[in-house]
């Protein structure tokens, strides 16, 4: 199907008239089989017929034998193979030949079709699922279609619907976050936020998070002196999903509403950690964006090591 839509815009009639025999597939199989059938008993009974006329019936069985293996070779084998090593080149013109014998054959067509929903549900299979192009991916790089590379950022958008949020994000312990009634001065001054483009921020408590600060507005309020304007009043409305959100769910939604951050919660609402374009875009491609200015690439790890760190100086001072 995939062939005959890359080939609708140029071969216009053909690959349109190939698509719908595609779509309704029993009217051309109908059309096939019902006159390969006609020939071979029609052409059988003939050739019987005059064998036994010039040979006699001592060699009936014989002769038989003779136009089976004829018929099975010249009509079914040979065509058969020719159309699986060729069927790119035979797709489009075998079209309008299958749309003739779809006219001849009408009575017989449509006596398969009411057969035919005699026995079917009604109900359709896709035409494809997301296993069957994952294996043909992994094909076309077997026979060289595709890189390593391509195979598996192709691998890893086809299963980007069973990822869950909380594998890609970035922990709450190593998010730095700021109360909102920081003044913009104060958040200047203060070395941990210059890192970050986008912060977080919390009013009373860093278990609810109330929206965030894009680091660019606040030094464009401090290029106009305002500096007792605090982060409240240049904050911007932050989504939330829950931890176990679906990654292309997150992602479709911040392209939605054009953001480049979101947080995760737990289910009674507590911040449980963000997600960033970046982080969904490292999880499609398969390998992490480094910036520049980056000191630390994975941040998951980083959190795990600072837990245990603080378990080990737990364990110390008891």
């Amino acid at each position: 199907m995939s062939y005959i839509s890359t080939k609708e815009k140029t071969h216009g009639k053909s690959a349109i008239l190939l698509k719908k025999f595609k779509q309704d597939i029993d009217r051309p199989i109908a059309a096939i089989l019902s006159l390969n059938t006609i020939a071979h008993t029609v052409g059988a009974a003939g050739v019987g017929a005059e064998a036994v006329k010039i040979f006699g019936e001592a060699y009936f069985g014989v002769i038989s034998a003779i136009l089976t293996i004829l018929i099975l070779v010249l009509s079914e084998i040979i065509p058969k193979t020719i159309g699986a090593c060729y069927w790119r080149t035979l797709a489009l013109p075998s079209a309008r030949i299958i749309n003739f014998l779809i006219i001849i054959c009408y009575p017989l067509v449509w006596l398969s079709e009411l057969i035919t929903r005699l026995f079917s549900s009604g109900k359709q299979e896709l035409s494809v699922s997301r296993e069957e192009v994952s294996a043909m991916i992994s094909i076309g790089v077997e026979e060289g279609v595709f890189q390593m590379k391509e195979n598996k950022m192709i691998q890893n958008l086809i299963k980007l619907d069973k990822v869950k949020s909380q594998s890609i994000m970035t922990p709450r312990t190593v998010v730095a976050t700021a109360p909102e009634s920081m003044s913009l001065k104060e958040f200047y001054q203060d070395g941990k936020y210059k890192f970050y483009s986008r912060i977080p921020i919390y009013n009373d408590s860093e278990d609810y998070i109330t929206g965030y600060v894009l680091r660019q507005t606040v030094l464009e309020k401090l290029a106009e002196d305002r500096f007792d304007m605090c982060l409240k009043d240049v904050a911007r409305p932050i989504l939330s999903f829950p931890k176990n959100s679906p990654v292309s769910t997150v992602w479709e939604q911040m392209l939605e509403k054009k953001e480049h951050i979101s947080i995760l919660i737990d289910e009674y609402g507590c911040f449980w950690g963000i997600v960033t374009m970046e982080d969904i875009i490292e999880t499609a491609l398969g390998f992490e964006i480094v910036d520049e200015k980056d000191s630390v690439t994975d941040m998951q790890k980083l959190a795990r090591d600072k837990w245990q760190k603080k378990l080990a100086e737990a364990k110390i001072n008891d």
